[in-house]
């Protein structure tokens, strides 16, 4: 038997939607495998009762299919589903990894990338890079259909949890189908500042390239209360505030010493919004780790 421990996720960060991700260092998923005859799922924790444990619906029965690696699969759940913090992504990536270690299917981390988008295209209903890549490599990862570039960037992180639900679906028909040449120079610059300061580890770069105004305001209006969070956040010192992947999870960027003051002023504004909240303080961290039993 197998245990793969696969982190949270915040894909987009903004400015780069469907191609920027970074694995946070908690909350995460734990997987564990053990061969079998034929794939058979048993799902715990945050959420468990609305993931089917039928292989055909569930993201890592399409991994074992993809990989020909029929296992007992358990799934302990830490991240939430339809959360925005990569919890179908966490399960497929710690999967993928499990699976292909367990069998010696011999992929690199990389090539796993794929293989376990396939594994999210079961929920999301297509298959993306952006989440289950930093789940899979860690770091700040840059998706495209080239491949994966990852950067092993620090920056600290406070993401905060509505108990609101939006599915990732839901999110991506809200998403306009055009923007001005003005709206994607000025995104583009955005997308290059958060690069420079994710290499630099630089909290004040990597939350002003956080800014978008093509795709976040459609979005926000599927989280109540997501801009007086986000003007919290900044009072408390923030340094980019923006939704975390399809929301309803909205991440910031600050430093150290920020975290928890952001943490508590998120949490404030969307009591107020009526909405019960959980915060994580957290940071970029590492991508799926093996453990032997």
């Amino acid at each position: 038997m197998l245990t793969v421990r696969a982190p949270a996720t915040s894909a987009n960060l903004g400015s780069g939607f469907d191609v920027f991700g970074v694995a946070l260092s908690r909350p995460a998923d734990v997987v564990r495998v053990e061969k079998a005859d034929r794939t058979t799922i048993s799902v715990t924790g945050a959420g468990s009762q609305y993931i089917p444990e039928d292989p055909e619906k569930n993201t890592v029965g399409a991994v074992a299919e993809a990989l020909d690696a029929p296992a007992h699969i358990q799934i302990d759940k830490g991240i939430r589903p339809a959360s925005g913090l990569g919890s179908s992504a966490a399960s497929a990536a710690a999967a993928a990894v499990a699976l292909d270690e367990l069998y010696d299917r011999g992929h690199s981390r990389e090539e796993l990338v794929p293989i376990a988008a396939k594994g999210e295209a079961v929920v999301s209903g297509d298959a993306h890079d952006d989440n289950v890549a930093p789940a899979i490599l860690g770091g700040f990862t840059i998706a495209t259909d080239s491949g994966v570039t990852c950067v092993d960037a620090d920056v600290p992180l406070v993401a905060c949890l509505p108990d609101i639900v939006v599915s990732t679906r839901d999110a991506r028909r809200v998403v306009p189908d055009g923007a001005k040449v003005s709206q994607l120079v000025e995104t583009v610059g955005n997308a290059a500042t958060l690069t420079t300061g994710m290499h630099r580890n630089d909290p004040d770069l990597v939350g002003a390239g956080m800014y978008d105004s093509v795709v976040t305001p459609s979005r926000a209006e599927l989280i109540d209360g997501y801009d007086d969070v986000r003007d919290a956040a900044f009072e408390a010192g923030a340094t980019g505030v923006t939704i975390s992947g399809a929301g309803p999870a909205v991440i910031a960027a600050c430093h150290e010493g920020d975290r928890r003051a952001v943490g508590s002023a998120m949490l404030d504004a969307f009591a107020d919004a009526g909405a019960e909240a959980r915060v994580y303080t957290t940071r970029i961290g590492d991508g799926a780790t093996v453990y032997r039993d």
